[in-house]
C-alpha cells in the first residue's frame, strides 16, 4: 500500500520511514515537500500521490512557545490538521493522527483511557485537540493515536530531554528535575511498530500507545543517568520552581485499555525501550 508520512523528518516521522518500507510504498514529506497549512498544497500532493493511508505526524510540539505563539499553534496542529483530513478524504485514504496526553488535565488520579473527558491546560493542548476534533468531523475512515513523552532519534529536530540530560551530565552540572509531574516515556521506535500493527488491522477510533509503566521527569533523568554511567547531583524540584509559559498536567499516564481489548501486546516497559535507545547514542 502508498503510505504517506508528514513531518518525515521529525522524530516519530523518521521513526515510521525507516519501518514501513519493508511491507508499503513509503512517501516520506518534510515541511520542504509539503505545507500542511496550505489547503491547495495538501489537494495537490495528496492527489498526486493517491495514497492508501496518511500517517500526520507534523505537529506545532514547542509547548511553551506556544503560549505566546498560539495562532502558529493552531495553524499547524488545528487547521493543518484539518488540511490534511480533506485531503485524505478527497482522496479516500485512511487517516492516522497523533495526538497527546496533554488533552487531559492531570487531575484525574489515575491512567486516562481513550474515552475519557479531555480538558488542555495550555495551548499546545488545546491545539492538539483541535486537530482530534477536526480528524472527527472530516474523516470517515480515521485513527487517532495519543502518545506522551517521546523520545527518539530526529537529527533535524532541537535537542530532546534525553541529550539534555546527558548534555548537562557531561559539563558536571547539578541536574534540578522536576519531580511532581507524572507521564510515560515513549519510544517512537516502539510507538511506530505499534501503528503498522493498527493499520494492519485497520481499526479505527482512539488509542492510547505508550510504553509500560509510569515516572516522573527526575526518575526519567534518573534513569538516564544511571544507564550511561553518570554520577553527577540530580535534585528534585517542584514544578512551580521552573519559569514555564505553560502549565502542565501533573499525572497525565495514558491507559492502553483498547489496545489490551483488541489482544495487541502492550508496548515494552519504558526503561527497556529506553536501553536501546542509549545503546544507538
Amino acid at each position: 500500500m502508498r503510505v504517506v508520512i508528514t513531518g518525515a523528518r521529525g522524530m516519530l516521522g523518521g521513526a515510521l520511514s525507516r519501518q514501513l518500507p519493508s511491507v508499503h510504498e513509503v512517501y516520506p514529506l518534510s515541511s520542504t515537500h509539503l505545507d500542511i497549512t496550505s489547503l491547495q498544497e495538501c489537494r495537490r500532493v495528496l492527489s498526486k500521490i493517491k495514497p492508501d493511508w496518511v500517517l500526520h505526524t507534523a505537529a506545532f510540539t514547542k509547548v511553551d512557545e506556544a503560549e505566546s505563539k498560539a495562532a502558529d499553534a493552531y495553524r499547524v496542529n488545528g487547521l493543518g490538521t484539518r488540511n490534511i483530513a480533506i485531503a485524505a478524504e478527497e482522496n479516500g485514504s485512511r487517516l492516522v493522527y497523533y495526538s497527546t496526553d496533554y488533552v487531559f488535565d492531570g487531575t484525574r488520579g489515575k491512567p486516562y483511557r481513550e474515552w475519557d473527558q479531555p480538558n488542555p491546560l495550555n495551548e499546545y493542548g488545546n491545539s492538539k485537540l483541535a486537530g482530534e476534533f477536526f480528524v472527527k468531523a472530516v474523516s470517515r475512515a480515521f485513527l487517532i493515536i495519543r502518545t506522551s513523552w517521546l523520545f527518539g532519534s530526529a537529527p533535524h529536530s532541537p535537542p530532546h530531554f534525553i541529550s539534555k540530560v546527558l548534555s548537562q551530565a557531561r559539563n558536571g552540572k547539578t541536574l534540578r528535575m522536576v519531580n511532581d509531574q507524572c507521564g510515560s516515556p515513549t519510544f517512537a521506535e516502539d510507538l511506530a511498530s505499534t501503528t503498522a500493527a493498527l493499520m494492519a488491522l485497520d481499526v479505527r477510533g482512539i488509542y492510547h500507545v505508550t510504553n509500560s509503566g509510569s515516572c516522573s521527569w527526575f526518575d526519567f533523568a534518573r534513569e538516564i543517568l544511571k544507564q550511561a554511567g553518570c554520577e553527577v547531583p540530580l535534585v528534585p524540584i517542584s514544578t512551580h520552581e521552573l519559569p514555564l509559559a505553560a502549565r502542565r498536567p501533573s499525572y497525565s499516564v495514558l491507559d492502553n485499555f483498547c489496545l489490551r481489548i483488541e489482544g495487541l501486546p502492550e508496548l515494552r516497559p519504558w526503561q527497556e525501550a529506553l536501553a536501546d535507545f542509549m545503546g544507538t547514542l
